[in-house]
């Protein structure tokens, strides 16, 4: 690495390791059970996400996709800013089209990529600095629920992108805490761009979150494996089923793991030994869906004001554009 890219570990594998068992352990002891979505992510569960992401019933992805090709230009005119910040980065594959559109190492001099894998960030950084050689980046490893706050201002006007409907992972009160910690490290000017998964037919929803293939049931199960294999537990994956309902009061997707016949799991690094029912689930996953004025609302309420909302040829993916007040 050169001097370009500097990176700030506020989560190491202690961290990791420690939020694991502090969630599990409240997750799987409580009632109803559950077992948070953030730990979907080891290797083989980027790798299932990857072929979720290329399925014909999986459409965020794409209309994501879209819409940032046809609306980057628009995007770039109106933020003008020196400084990307992305929180879940990942491999900013897809960060690369407003990059290219912001003018990286030129006009934009600074890309902040968040995520929680220093791995990722690393071999991200080096492949953007010899795509973009005047571009300068400054990785942050850690958790947005948690770090926002240490989110360096290298200087200039700032864009954050928070792309992928993730933000629909967290309930109400999680993603009014995590907007108002970004308004409160954000200057007035400063801009969101936020991608939101829009309500629509159930069954197409239901389709993109339960695949006939069983790629989907797969991903979810295998937050079993990352489960045993950190802390000692006996998890039997042949004796659970993924489950996708839709939620219509709260208009959310949930993913649970339904219990195949009553059993007896240890988790052996936690001293905890939990008996499930036959039928019980755990559930994994929330997935919010969204409309425009909820949107707007809720940037309202953490001090942001909207100036742009584009939806894919289809109406079935939102990008909004929105500036600190």
């Amino acid at each position: 690495m050169t001097e370009r890219f500097v990176i700030d570990v506020h989560l190491g594998p202690d961290d990791l390791e420690a939020a694991l068992r502090a969630d599990v352990s409240a997750g799987l002891g409580g009632s109803p059970r559950q077992l948070s979505p953030k730990w979907f992510y080891d290797d083989l569960g980027s790798k299932l996400f990857d072929a979720i992401t290329d399925l014909p019933e999986y459409y965020p992805t794409r209309r994501e996709r879209e819409i940032l090709v046809a609306r980057a230009p628009q995007i770039a005119a109106t933020c003008d800013v020196t400084t990307l910040v992305e929180l879940g980065s990942g491999t900013s594959t897809k960060t690369r089209i407003l990059l290219d559109a912001l003018g990286a190492g030129d006009r934009l001099r600074w890309f902040v990529p968040m995520d929680v894998s220093e791995w990722v960030l690393r071999q991200a950084g080096e492949a953007l600095m010899g795509a973009y050689p005047g571009l300068a980046v400054h990785a942050v490893v850690g958790d947005f629920e948690r770090h926002v706050a240490k989110l360096p201002s290298p200087g200039g006007r700032r864009l954050v992108a928070f792309l992928g409907g993730t933000i629909g992972n967290l309930d109400p009160t999680r993603r009014a805490r995590l907007l108002d910690d970004l308004a409160s490290g954000l200057e007035p000017g400063d801009l969101l761009l936020l991608g939101t998964d829009l309500v629509k037919d159930p069954a197409r929803l239901l389709a993109a979150y339960d695949d006939p293939t069983g790629v989907t049931a797969a991903f979810n199960r295998n937050v079993l494996n990352v489960v045993n294999r950190h802390l000692g537990a006996d998890f039997d994956l042949t004796r659970w089923d993924h489950v996708a309902r839709w939620d219509a009061g709260a208009e959310w997707i949930e993913m649970h793991l339904r219990s195949c016949g009553p059993q007896r799991v240890g988790l052996g690094s936690l001293d905890l030994v939990i008996h499930v029912e036959d039928g019980e689930t755990v559930r994994t996953e929330i997935s919010a869906k969204f409309r425009a004025s909820g949107v707007e609302t809720e940037l309202a309420d953490s001090g942001f004001s909207l100036l742009e909302w584009w939806t894919d040829s289809a109406g079935d993916f939102a990008l909004s554009l929105s500036v600190r007040r």
